[in-house]
């Protein structure tokens, strides 16, 4: 048939019986019905009903469609409720990419949903380059610093990343704490490997202290946290990350210029579905209430 419309129209007549219900059912004008049933019978060549002052009668060509109708309705009404279940179905491949040093906020995130919803397949990749969610490197992105301003990209706040001075127990007691910033230049840090870095702290710790005061210089963050834990010098860590370590000393508190802005990115085509917005829903709960202050 080259009008599906027309054998739908001609399935509700034969079914209810009437032009009035017919129409009312498929949600068009009675005329509609009329002109979609005298258009199929041309294309036939054939009766299809009967019309009497009571309604419309299949004849025998009409019980012939009305067979294959029936059939190919059913169908039809099975292939949406797949493509409906399909598309509300939490399942399939998440893949996550951050900067470093937000396992404490996406990692336990992550396995929840999971456990939530065994059918997910999970990949968590936390690398500095910018991954191209239109190429489908990634479902969602968290980013640092000024929002993001690719096209075709639909971009939320996350969080503010507030950050501290922390040292471990024993470099504490062993050398004391800052009494403020002139006391800096006498003690060790732990600090990052990247002269060019744009986080905040670490141009702020570079205008304040000798470069040979950096006595622990990594790329990673979960290196930098480890070294600071162990004693190797005073460093930087997110809140939420020494909070969720444990066991530190704070040796200055959070400043607004040490803050970082993260942000959420996916693309536009795939920003409603629904395991991606599950996702969203859910680190964005974890990081409210995971660094109330």
């Amino acid at each position: 048939m080259e009008s599906w419309d027309e054998v739908r129209t001609a399935y509700q007549v034969a079914r209810i019986g009437t032009v009035s219900g017919a129409a009312e059912v498929l949600g068009v004008h009675h005329a509609t019905v009329i002109r979609h049933i005298d258009a199929l019978e041309a294309r036939l060549g054939a009766k299809l009903f009967q019309r009497h002052p009571r309604g419309y009668t299949p004849t025998e060509a009409g019980q012939e469609l009305l067979k294959v109708a029936q059939v190919t309705e059913e169908q039809f009404a099975q292939l949406s409720a797949r493509i409906t279940g399909t598309a509300t179905e939490i399942s399939g491949e998440l893949v996550v990419t951050s900067i470093s040093g937000l396992s404490e906020l996406v990692t336990p995130t992550l396995v929840r949903l999971q456990v939530g919803h065994p059918g997910l397949r999970i990949r968590y990749v936390s690398d500095p380059r910018l991954f191209r969610l239109e190429y489908g490197e990634a479902h969602v992105a968290i980013r640092a610093g000024s929002r993001p301003q690719e096209p075709d990209n639909i971009v939320q706040p996350l969080c503010t990343r507030r950050v501290a001075l922390y040292a471990a127990p024993a470099y504490a007691e062993a050398q004391g704490l800052p009494e403020g910033e002139g006391d800096l230049a006498r003690h060790r840090f732990v600090g990052l490997d990247d002269p060019e870095s744009r986080a905040p702290f670490h141009r702020w710790l570079a205008g304040r202290v000798p470069d040979e005061a950096i006595t622990f210089r990594t790329n990673e963050a979960l290196v930098m946290a480890e070294a600071i834990r162990a004693g190797a010098g005073l460093g930087f860590l997110p809140v939420m990350q020494a909070r969720a370590m444990g066991g530190l000393v704070e040796a200055l508190p959070p400043r607004p210029e040490w803050e970082t802005a993260l942000w959420l990115v996916t693309h536009v085509d795939l920003h409603r579905s629904p395991r991606i917005q599950l996702f969203l829903k859910a680190v964005k709960e974890a990081a409210r209430t995971g660094d109330p202050d």
